[in-house]
């Protein structure tokens, strides 16, 4: 065979061979590359559904707790408070199971409500003027239902900072009254934190409507939840504290009309989503607008006839001091010995606080 270009035609193989390799690997290499890191691109939140957390039957259950809360669980009035501009009671109820109801209705003159509605849904606005609250994240809105979700951090003195992930809706009654339902829910976007403790039971409520013959607002609370607190000195906080967060409640609320636009961004965001009461409810919800016999104390006074002053600095030092003594209180926190020291120290409190009352009134 002579004649042939034999270096000719090993350097042609050997060039084939070279590409047919190069190619499998291209192909191999294509096949077994790694995706991207999930957090290398923005990709879009993760998306749950959500429309079934807060249901009409939650909303069923609120209406027949503010109108109709059963005789039968022994409430307890525990405050009632007012001013010119604004007038508080509330009431609580300790079942046999679960946490403590509580029962409030603030009326808030010179104030409409829309406005007032507009303030509870600002939950940016709240962060301003409400200093227990840390952080408040936005997780998900469902348009269809009207259902939000967000995450809320909060931290009282002396305690462990509580978070709360939280889903609710808002309705409109054919009688212009304005509903809101919240309770506790899980979300993707809201993994569990071991810095904070997570409320696992919330339930929430309350109906905005006008006060009759009035330039006037009322809203009526229905509130349970179990934040890990020993119930009896929770309800005595909660007794001693809640005059001084409604009084700041109505300054916060004063201002609100000139705050700034960017502020009421996603209370128009919530309002945008208001669903209308379901029709089987509306017969629920008959009751006229609630009257003036609301607010039956004198302004300024308290029921007994007794005058009312803003609360001191030293009662206010007190109720952070029965605040911080939850912690030793709070589930599984401490010994028995400082259980028992901290409950004789807030007995003496309470009854240092009482008798301070009664010679001031005298």
């Amino acid at each position: 065979m002579t004649g042939y270009d034999w270096p000719a035609a090993t350097a042609t193989a050997l060039a084939l061979l070279f590409i047919f390799v190069y190619h499998l690997c291209t192909v191999f290499s294509s096949r077994n590359r790694t995706p991207p890191h999930p957090h290398s691109d923005p990709l879009p939140p993760p998306q749950v559904s959500v429309s079934e957390v807060v249901s009409e039957d939650d909303l069923e259950l609120l209406i027949g707790n503010l109108d109709n809360p059963s005789p039968l669980e022994n409430w307890e009035t525990l405050i009632r408070r007012s001013t010119d501009l604004v007038s508080y009671t509330a009431s609580c109820s300790k079942p046999k199971d679960g946490p403590v109801k509580y029962l409030s209705t603030t009326v808030f003159e010179n104030c409409s409500p829309e406005l007032l509605r507009d303030f509870y849904m600002d939950n940016s606005y709240r962060k301003r003027w409400d200093k227990t609250i840390v952080d408040h994240v936005q997780l998900q809105v469902d348009a269809a239902s009207g259902t939000e979700v967000g995450q809320t951090v909060k931290k009282f003195p002396l305690l462990t900072a509580r978070e709360y992930v939280l889903a609710w809706r808002l309705w409109k009654g054919s009688d212009s009254a304005y509903y809101c339902f919240t309770k506790e829910c899980n979300h993707p976007l809201a993994p569990q934190h071991k810095k904070y403790v997570r409320v696992r039971y919330f339930r929430s409520g309350w109906r905005i409507r006008k006060v009759a013959g009035k330039n006037a607002a009322e809203i009526k609370m229905f509130h349970q939840e179990d934040a890990g607190l020993n119930m009896d000195m929770a309800k005595l906080a909660f007794a001693k504290g809640i005059w001084s967060y409604v009084l700041k409640m109505e300054r916060a609320l004063g201002l609100y009309p000139t705050a700034s636009r960017a502020q009421h961004q996603m209370s128009a965001s919530s309002i945008a989503l208001i669903q209308k009461v379901p029709p089987r409810l509306e017969r629920v919800n008959s009751d006229d607008p609630v009257s003036t016999s609301i607010a039956t104390t004198t302004h300024g006074q308290s029921e007994g006839g007794r005058k009312l002053r803003r609360p001191s600095r030293r009662v206010l030092a007190n109720s952070f001091l029965i605040i911080g003594g939850l912690v030793c209180l709070s589930k599984g926190h401490s010994s028995l010995g400082a259980r028992v020291a901290v409950a004789c120290l807030l007995a003496k409190l309470h009854k240092g606080m009482d008798s301070s009352g009664q010679s001031r009134s005298a």
